[in-house]
């Protein structure tokens, strides 16, 4: 599957309707994002069941700014509709692919629990 373009009207139909969603956070005056690019492409193609999506911050400004999306390119993995991974920083292919692997390793009902007692801790 290619690389998706992410806007403020498909992001959250994106995380919610798909298991595993990776979000490469970029701009075209960025140096590093430009050698991203084809990293994070070409794992989109070898990865079908993983949706590849890539957010321009210069375009969708109001979104990264409700991301918090400080340096780019940044790189976030939602499984299930949950933020588990978010690193600024162009990645190598070898740790694009460890954190492909450890997002579809990942034990949700774990990763649940673990959200439930976050909330409930900053709730208190």
């Amino acid at each position: 599957m290619a690389t998706v373009e992410i806007t403020q009207e498909n992001l959250q139909q994106t995380i919610t309707e798909n298991d595993i969603v990776l979000l490469d956070w970029w701009a075209d005056w960025c140096g590093p994002c430009k050698q991203f690019a084809p990293t994070f492409e070409a794992a989109s193609e070898k990865h079908g069941d993983v949706v590849f999506g890539k957010v321009d911050t210069e375009d969708q400004q109001m979104l990264a700014a409700s991301a918090q999306i400080s340096s780019i390119p940044t790189l976030m993995a939602f499984r299930e509709g949950i933020l588990v991974f978010s690193q600024a920083g162009a990645l190598p292919e070898s740790a694009l692919e460890q954190v492909v692997d450890a997002v579809k390793g990942l034990n949700m009902d774990e990763v649940r629990q673990q959200v439930a007692e976050q909330q409930a801790e900053s709730a208190e």
